[in-house]
């Protein structure tokens, strides 16, 4: 099932903003870092990679997740096979995936291996460091319930709460819970009130954690074992 083509606008010279949402898709500050605070070191990443070790993640956006957590990957000499699979409902057209990610130096020598095959139409592929990439489109309250897959380590990022409530709603993160392997842990930028309830009646032990930049909150969160 595919999505609908993500609706841009660019901002603040070259960040890209959801026209749907009026939210941009990644920190105004450094996205890349931004991303290395939330969704890897709030799943204790890069330490918990090993062979077979997986990733879900809700809102692909622009492939800056992917596209960091394969760096590390690579880093670590990629010889273990990662897996990545996300679910995205507006797709962004590879062109501008590319101006997106050309605000990165760091992911720049890497981010051909994602926007050439996502222009030819490909959603299953592997990026460097050995990260084996899925990415499911369409609603994830319709795309998440029908997958067979489990996750270690979930990266909850799609647009802010406030604006894209759907997203992070009490079923769609029940969902979340029952695809998490046991002592699975959750990241997220946002440390809504309701969100933290919502995974803590999914089954997670809820933390609320120093976040990025202006952001004062985040959330992590662990599968409680029951």
């Amino acid at each position: 099932m595919r999505g609908q083509t993500a609706g841009l606008e660019w901002r603040d010279g070259g960040v890209p903003v959801s026209t749907r949402f009026d939210d941009p898709y990644f920190s105004l500050e450094n996205g890349l870092a931004e991303t290395r605070h939330v969704f890897l070191a709030g799943n204790g990443l890069p330490g918990r990679l090993g062979e077979g070790f997986r990733v879900a993640e809700l809102g692909f956006g622009t492939g800056l997740n992917a596209l960091t957590l394969a760096l590390d990957c690579a880093a670590m000499g990629g010889g273990c096979a990662v897996h990545m699979t996300s679910f995205e409902a507006y797709p962004m057209a590879a062109e501008d995936m590319a101006r997106a990610l050309a605000a990165f130096p760091e992911v720049a020598g890497i981010a051909d291996a994602l926007t050439g095959p996502w222009r030819e139409g490909r959603r299953e592929l592997v990026l460097p460091g050995n990260l084996h990439l899925r990415v499911i489109e369409g609603d994830a309250r319709e795309t998440l319930p029908a997958w067979d897959g489990m996750a270690d380590a979930w990266f909850l990022d799609g647009f802010s709460p406030a604006k894209n409530p759907e997203l992070w709603d009490a079923d769609l993160l029940a969902e979340v819970g029952r695809h998490t392997a046991p002592d699975g842990t959750v990241a997220t930028y946002t440390a809504a009130g309701f969100v933290r309830r919502n995974l803590a009646e999914a089954g997670f032990d809820v933390a609320r954690v120093p976040g990025y930049g202006r952001k004062r909150h985040m959330t992590t969160a662990r599968k409680v074992a029951r």
